[in-house]
């Protein structure tokens, strides 16, 4: 039985994310507010080195830490340096809806890494990021 009450316990863990980011939003539809957060944590995990992806990984809840890496090739090069084809990477994720600034989810989404992270994984992870992102995050 300890594992469905791990599994409940990551799987709630993993909707506390989806909401505070659905409230950062003001959205009232969850699967786009998930499927945003996992563009952005996507591009992010894309546009720094190997190391501080993982290390980023390892701070996620256990359940979006397995989607953060779903897809991913750790001996690839980063792939989204520029700030464009960061952007276009999120609004990719959210099926380029356009009803979706692209912008106004990497900034809510990163700035729910901010209050969820502790302040010396938020600064390694920014550090990481190109300095064209860095006014993404929240101060």
């Amino acid at each position: 039985m300890a594992e469905v009450r791990d599994f409940n316990t990551a799987a709630q863990s993993a909707e506390v994310w989806v909401d505070d980011l659905t409230s950062r939003l003001a959205w009232h539809d969850r699967d786009r507010a998930y499927m945003a957060l996992l563009a952005t944590l996507h591009a992010l995990r894309d546009c720094v080195g190997r190391d501080e992806a993982v290390f980023l990984g390892a701070q996620l809840p256990a359940l979006l830490r397995g989607l953060y890496y779903e897809g991913w090739h750790p001996g690839n090069r980063a792939t989204t340096r520029k700030r464009d084809a960061f952007l276009a990477r999120v609004h990719d994720g959210v099926r380029r809806d356009p009803a979706v600034d692209p912008e106004q989810v990497a900034r809510a989404v990163l700035a729910l890494l901010v209050a969820r992270l502790s302040a010396a994984e938020v600064e390694d992870a920014k550090t990481a990021t190109p300095r064209e992102l860095h006014n993404l995050w929240s101060s």
